[in-house]
């Protein structure tokens, strides 16, 4: 019996391991896994150290910069640019500054709301008005790491699930 039991606790631990090792973390308490604002350099993340933020265009940027921008972010910056084409919900007015701006934000938000994703060689300006209109809802920071956060938790569940079905499967050989 107590063979058993030994063979079926190494068997959890090292499922443990490779679970872990695959990203996913025990289930911790709220309170824990709320960010602490701490000073960071100027490429961090400003998420929750100064509220909302949004990535939009530098008035007076020459337009030449700003297109060149506005199409790196669409092409190489895979932002998703696809509301700004004709018939989409941020198509209108079809200015240059504002599309730009659109394009400049998702691609800000995507990649961790740093000061350094919204450069676009000095095009880019961050912002706390949030510069959404009508039918045009720009992504928030605040969605941002919410997003995040739920993915992240999901993913826990998944690997906590996983155990749990794993441990009853050798509960269930053994015995």
């Amino acid at each position: 019996m107590k063979r058993k039991e030994l063979i079926m606790n190494r068997f959890l631990i090292f499922a443990w391991f490779i679970v872990c090792a695959g990203g996913v973390r025990p289930l911790e308490k709220v309170e824990s896994t709320t960010p602490i604002p701490t000073l960071s350099p100027p490429e961090g993340n400003t998420t929750f150290i100064d509220g909302v933020t949004w990535c939009v265009a530098r008035p007076g940027v020459p337009q030449e910069d700003l297109q060149n921008a506005l199409d790196w972010a669409c092409g190489q910056g895979a932002a998703d640019c696809s509301p700004l084409q004709p018939g989409g919900h941020c198509y209108q007015p079809n200015t240059l500054l504002l599309h730009a701006s659109y394009a400049f934000n998702i691609f800000y938000q995507q990649n961790g709301n740093s000061d350094i994703a919204c450069n676009f060689g000095g095009a880019g300006s961050i912002t706390k008005r949030d510069p959404s209109f009508g039918p045009c809802k720009f992504l928030a920071s605040e969605t941002s790491a919410a997003s995040a956060l739920m993915l992240r938790r999901s993913t826990q569940m998944i690997g906590v699930a996983f155990l749990t079905v794993l441990q009853l499967r050798v509960f269930q050989a053994v015995y």
